[in-house]
């Protein structure tokens, strides 16, 4: 049977994707992550005017799962095949905390200051990777660690400005996504990308729907429509995401999270007048540079104890 055009360039974009290297599939990947994520978050601020953000939460969860229907039917649902199926619905209960958490700190916060603190989530997981995991306290962990959170207090500047519970929030919904990062990292050794994504939209679903009749306001068909693009952009952030994580190592990607900053001030400036400062700059480019030095150097340390010798740094 003779190929279509269409088949034929489809197959040649397959064949130029698998031709280039693990790390850098995994670089775009990300990219398009933070590029995602960006736009959702703006458009979470833009509906937040309109309705609830426990009710936004739910729909992004819904509309998310929508969205990979197609797939999921094409595999005759067997992505749905699991034997961790404990381990997703705890994730499902982490990352609905923190979801609810963040989006109702994108409804009263300024994107780039949400953004900017979001970057703590590695520096909660070198910490929990220590009182939780048992690993060995290491000297240039919490030096680092000490250094990513007085970066935090430069974005907040506590006894010089006020700070507003949107800050709280998206600095616990930090320390949340970080165990849900942890729990997503050892879901990614044996589950696919849209195994992954299409569970989290089954109990993030689930667990949003108790918070979202709570709040219930009624809304239009045109704010439906923009909370069907908010669950379309979640589910290429969540799926980019998930799939950059199976391709390389994170320490590879984690200096291009910081994109997520970029874009969200622009969004931020451009549809919403805001404009960030540069506490907010100085503060987000310290906690940046703290989590990227503690996953360089954990990589190294990792390394390090597989190649032998007997204790590490």
């Amino acid at each position: 049977m003779e190929k279509t055009p269409h088949t034929s360039r489809r197959q040649q974009l397959g064949m130029l994707w698998s031709s280039q290297t693990p790390a850098l599939r995994g670089i775009l990947l990300m990219c398009l992550s933070t590029v995602a994520f960006s736009i959702m978050h703006g458009l979470v601020r833009f509906v937040s005017e309109i309705l609830p953000p426990f009710q936004i939460a739910f729909f992004r969860n819904i509309f998310g799962l929508a969205f990979l229907l197609p797939l999921l039917m094409r595999s005759r649902f067997a992505m749905l095949r699991t034997k961790r199926i404990g381990l997703h619905a705890l994730r499902g209960v982490v990352n609905v905390g923190a979801m609810l958490m963040f989006f109702t700190a994108l409804s009263i916060s300024p994107l780039a200051k949400v953004t900017a603190l979001s970057f703590t989530a590695p520096i909660f997981m070198a910490i929990l990777s220590v009182l939780i995991l048992g690993e060995r306290f290491r000297f240039y962990r919490w030096l680092a660690i000490l250094f990513g959170f007085l970066g935090m207090l430069i974005i907040l500047r506590p006894g010089l400005v006020a700070i507003d519970i949107g800050a709280l929030l998206v600095t616990a919904s930090a320390a949340l996504w970080a165990v849900a990062m942890v729990i997503i990292k050892m879901l990614s050794r044996t589950e696919s990308s849209v195994t992954i994504v299409a569970y989290m939209g089954i109990f993030l679903g689930l667990f949003s729907i108790g918070p979202a009749v709570w709040v219930w306001q009624p809304f239009g068909l045109e704010t439906l429509a923009w909370m069907v693009v908010i669950g379309l952009f979640g589910s290429i952030a969540q799926m980019s995401l998930s799939q950059s994580l199976k391709e390389t190592d994170p320490t590879a990607l984690m200096p291009f999270d910081f994109l997520k900053l970029v874009w969200t001030a622009l969004i931020g400036a451009w549809f919403f007048a805001e404009v960030p400062d540069i506490f907010t700059w100085i503060g987000a480019a310290v906690i940046f540079s703290c989590g990227v030095f503690i996953a360089f150097r954990e990589k190294r340390v990792s390394a390090y104890v597989e190649g032998d010798s007997g204790s590490a740094v």
